[in-house]
Formats: structure tokens, C-alpha cells, sequence
């Protein structure tokens, strides 16, 4: 199969794009840059020993975006597209709704218009387990009512509803929607990871940076919560894990007659913040200081994935442990401490 990858530059995309041409697919990638180097790029093609067409576009503009999908249907043509390409900052949402309201629509809105025009029918779609809200069950299952705290997460909530709405209306669609939990982890050769903009919006990039001596010390926001140790508790899963669920979902796409289907990917238990700090100082023998600061307006106490649905009809799971995700995270960071270079 081939397959379009968006916003494959990025962090998942990338562990996705290696584990795509791993299992025999090739690849192609349309990426702007905005959150991803382009000297990633040179690093995939050296893990993965060929070359990767990348298209450098702005997706949220569509003759752009129909122009890319129609050239490679003239040569060797796209059989699906992965899309990943989005802002996915919560606390930057917050302050900059429109932004996100217009980068993340748009840009969905302009590849599957695009798709449409150029006959491509398979859609696997990165969302987020923000979609479920503030429901105070823990446990999240995908038959749950969906909402959102932020403007990030509403985005997600909006563009699953559009999916579903293009389902109903042509079911030669084939649409998978993945809620992810809290990705985290790198390749284990240390050659690709987590590189944020800026400053850190998720745990483990921060407390990385802290162990590399780029930041002084962890911001623990909130203590109090009803938890283990009153830090909030997150479902982390191991990028290598959640990279394999898109190869998964993309391959149950092309077996099923369903337009829509939806998975969650994650590990089933939860991890607070502060049993986090505690791995990844013993899996990096750095010590990570620590203050706590107040809660974040949107933060929930706890939440993880009921995964059962993606095992049954994905043959899925993840396998990875947190000291993997420890161990891994720390070997991208102590070998490339400045990230990627420009």
C-alpha cells in the first residue's frame, strides 16, 4: 500500500513513517515544518535505508493540497492517507482558539476534499482521548458521549464528527479514528523523538529536559488531586506502541465493510506524575527536581483506555513497559540534547 503521511516530520508521524516501510508499505510525506525539522527527514531515510518523496505544503490550503494528491495519482498513485498534520498544544489552545479552530479544521477539511477529488477513500485519523472530556469515569471506552476542556480538544471532537457525517453520506469511505492517550518514548536507536517547540506542553519532554540540564526544574501541576499520590494520573503509552496501532487500523481498514470505526490506544492503567519523575530518574540516573505549581484549568485527576476493542478487532496491544518508555526517551535526549539540528 501506498500511503500519504501528514505532519510526517513530526513525532509521531515519524514512528509511524519508519513502522509503515518496516511492514512493506511505501511512504510519501507532506509536511510544512511549523512543528518538525526538516533534518528528521535524513535521519528516517538512514533508519529506514531508502528514500522518502516529502512534499513541503501548507495542507490547510487546498489547491496546493489537491494539486500534491492529483500529481502522485498520475505516477504511482496513493492508496490511503494518514493524516497527523495539527496544532496539539492544550494550554496553547486555550490562548489561541482561532488558530487552532482554523489550522486544525482547515487542514482536515482540505485533505479529505482533496482525497475526494483524487479517488482515495482510506482515512486513518490521529484524535486523542481529550475527546471524552470531563466524563468521570477513568476507564475510557469509544462508546462513550464525547466533549472537550479546550479548544484542542474540541477540535478533535468537530473533526470526528465531520468523519462521521462523510461516512453516512458516502460509504465508500473507509475512516479510522484513533484516540490516543499519552504518547511518550522514542525509536530505540535514539535517532528520532520528541522535539517540541518552545516550550514543553507534555510531562516527558519536560522532565527530559530537566535530566539534560536544558530546564532548571519540573512543574508538578497540582498535587491535590484524588489520586495515588495526589498528582494527576495519565494512560502513557509507548510511541513505538502507538505508531504500530496506525499500521494496524490501516490494514482492518482495507478488510471491513464499516465506513467508520474507532479504536483507543493505550496501555489500560494509569501512571501519576510523580511515579513518572520516579522511573525516569532510575532509568537515567539523573535526579529530577521538582515544584509544585497549581492546577491547570482543564486538567483532569485521572484518566487511561479501556483498549479491549482495539485487541479484538485490531489484534493490537501495547507492549511496552514504563521503563521502556524511560529508558528510550532518555537515549533520544542524552544523545541529541539541543533535539534535531535546524
Amino acid at each position: 500500500m501506498r500511503v500519504l503521511v501528514t505532519g510526517g516530520a513530526g513525532y509521531i508521524g515519524s514512528h509511524t513513517v519508519l513502522q509503515l516501510l518496516g511492514a512493506g508499505h511505501s511512504v510519501v510525506i507532506a509536511d510544512d515544518f511549523s512543528n518538525a525539522k526538516p533534518s528528521v527527514i535524513g535521519r528516517l531515510e538512514e533508519l529506514a535505508g531508502v528514500s522518502i518523496p516529502v512534499h513541503r505544503v501548507d495542507l490547510s490550503d487546498y489547491p496546493a493540497t489537491a494539486e500534491l494528491i492529483a500529481a502522485e495519482q498520475q505516477g504511482e498513485g496513493i492508496d490511503a492517507v494518514i493524516h497527523f498534520a495539527g496544532f496539539k498544544a492544550v494550554g496553547e489552545s486555550v490562548d489561541k482558539p482561532l488558530d487552532y479552530y482554523r489550522n486544525n479544521l482547515d487542514t482536515t477539511l482540505s485533505v479529505l476534499e482533496a482525497m475526494r477529488a483524487g479517488g482515495v477513500r482510506t482515512f486513518v485519523f490521529s484524535s486523542s482521548a481529550t475527546v471524552y472530556g470531563e466524563n468521570p469515569v477513568c476507564e475510557r471506552t469509544e462508546d462513550m458521549p464525547t466533549s472537550a476542556t479546550n479548544p484542542y480538544g474540541w477540535t478533535k471532537v468537530m473533526i470526528e464528527q465531520i468523519l462521521r457525517d462523510l461516512a453516512v453520506a458516502d460509504d465508500s469511505w473507509r475512516i479510522g479514528v484513533l484516540r490516543y492517550f499519552n504518547p511518550v518514548g522514542a525509536h530505540p536507536s535514539g535517532r528520532i523523538g520528541e522535539d517540541p517547540s518552545g516550550f514543553p506542553n507534555n510531562l516527558m519532554p519536560f522532565v527530559t529536559q530537566v535530566a539534560v540540564g536544558r530546564r532548571q526544574e519540573l512543574s508538578v501541576f497540582g498535587d491535590d488531586y484524588d489520586t495515588v499520590d495526589g498528582t494527576g494520573v495519565r494512560d502513557y503509552i509507548h510511541v513505538e506502541d502507538l505508531a504500530a496501532g496506525h499500521i494496524a487500523a490501516l490494514e482492518r481498514l482495507g478488510q471491513i465493510d464499516a465506513p467508520w470505526s474507532v479504536w483507543n490506544l493505550g496501555t489500560g492503567s494509569g501512571v501519576s506524575v510523580l511515579q513518572m519523575v520516579a522511573a525516569f530518574a532510575a532509568a537515567s540516573g539523573r535526579e529530577i527536581p521538582y515544584r509544585i505549581a497549581p492546577r491547570r484549568p482543564g486538567d483532569l485527576a485521572a484518566n487511561w483506555a479501556d483498549p479491549a476493542k482495539a485487541h479484538r478487532e485490531l489484534g493490537w496491544r501495547a507492549t511496552r513497559t514504563l521503563d521502556d518508555m524511560c529508558a528510550d526517551s532518555w537515549r533520544w535526549q542524552s544523545q541529541n540534547p539541543d533535539g534535531y539540528p535546524d
